[in-house]
């Protein structure tokens, strides 16, 4: 074999080794996978953002912001997350228990300004820390985006809105105990709800979003939608402003028409930046927004599984039981923390494993349902298996 041909065939040689060290990266695998879901789940978007060691080592947004006008979705946009929203209400309300301004042991009913009590137990206070952990027998009603089913002013001893188990023996989620919780901040706190949430925790940490329309940009938001007889169908309440309500607003009562229980709107991005805190321990980039205490408090679980239905839940944060299908992840001690949200058409999940530093946030704005499957699910396995499990 002559020189020409020796070096020929060297160069081909190291052009093949080079392709096969060279294949798709992590970011590429990852993009597939969530194409591959989006696919299958007919998404009309998806936000993502993945947390290795303590930076985002992925964001990208696929499909479209606006249907119709087939806009595409980036990572700029904004979606409402719905109940992780829950977790920036406990957040704010954590730095309030840092100054020593309320306990999570406090009667509700003292921090309200009205009695609070389940008229099934009425001997027994209904504590901060229940209506947190969902605990505090309260029963969502059709529309709690108003204190009324619960004030005795209104309805009396409200025996609708609660169950008839005692306080802390009993667990169901309940949207109307969060909005409460706002409330509670609102009125402790002296700053309007959303104002309060914006600049003590949003803003802090440099984030963009909010629970009020109307201090954001509307061409930031990323339309949502549910998907009604082989069609999507825009949910127009999705974005709704309360302007007109504000003339009518009453310090310390009205908070839930911001919806302290679902309300945040932000992008993939900042949420991941969010739940780096939670995942330090209440402090990013030397930001401190809680104490390491009160963090640790939010990631505890005050409810553990007892009846089919229920969550490993904490205080507005759980744990993930049985949800990844890496066994590592579902063994006692080893479960990832977080919460998820649904709402409007939309699916968030926000979720991290305390002991191996990888976080997962992903949002879609609309998607269809696939018999046995579930969206959020398969959608938060493909990131982790593309981008994460070693």
């Amino acid at each position: 074999m002559n020189m020409l041909k020796i070096q020929s065939f060297v160069v081909i040689l190291l052009s093949l080794l080079l392709m096969t060290a060279c294949g798709p990266s992590r970011e590429e695998l990852t993009s597939q996978a969530i194409n591959e879901v989006m696919n299958e789940f007919q998404a009309v978007g998806i936000s993502a953002a993945v947390v290795k060691n303590g930076k985002i080592v992925y964001n990208e947004s696929f499909g479209y912001k606006d249907l119709e006008a087939k806009t595409p979705l980036t990572n700029e946009d904004v979606m409402r997350i719905a109940s992780i929203s829950k977790s920036f209400t406990a957040t704010s309300l954590l730095q309030l228990v840092d100054k020593g301004i309320l306990s999570l042991d406090d009667d509700v009913s003292d921090l309200i300004g009205f009695k609070i009590r389940n008229p099934h137990h009425p001997d027994i206070p209904i504590t901060l820390k229940m209506v947190l952990s969902h605990t505090a027998s309260i029963r969502d009603k059709e529309d709690y985006f108003t204190l009324d089913h619960l004030n005795p002013a209104i309805y009396g001893d409200c025996v609708e809105s609660y169950f008839e188990y005692k306080p802390g023996e009993g667990y169901n989620y309940s949207n109307m105990g969060l909005n409460l919780a706002g409330t509670i901040l609102e009125k402790v706190s002296g700053v309007r709800f959303d104002d309060y949430v914006r600049e003590n925790v949003i803003h802090k940490l440099g984030l963009y979003g909010g629970h009020n329309i109307d201090s954001l940009d509307a061409n930031k938001f990323a339309l949502l939608y549910n998907f009604r007889d082989g069609a999507y169908v825009e949910s127009k309440g999705a974005y709704k402003s309360r302007s007109e309500e504000m003339p009518s607003y009453v310090f310390g009562y009205s908070s839930p028409i911001f919806s302290p229980t679902g309300g945040v709107k932000i992008s993939a991005h900042d949420l991941a930046i969010y739940m780096m805190m939670h995942m330090n321990y209440g402090e990013y980039n030397g930001i401190r927004i809680i104490s390491e205490e009160s963090s640790k408090i939010m990631q505890t679980p005050v409810w553990m599984i007892q009846n089919k239905g229920e969550e490993q839940y904490a205080l507005c944060l759980k744990e993930f039981v049985d949800f990844m299908d890496d066994e590592k992840y579902n063994q006692p001690g080893h479960y990832p923390i977080g919460h998820t949200g649904g709402a409007y058409g939309l699916n968030s999940i926000m979720i991290w494993s305390p002991a191996d530093g990888w976080g997962i946030v992903a949002m879609t704005n609309g998607y269809t349902s696939v018999k046995g499957k579930s969206f959020l699910e398969n959608l938060t396995n493909a990131i982790y298996h593309a981008c994460i499990k070693e």
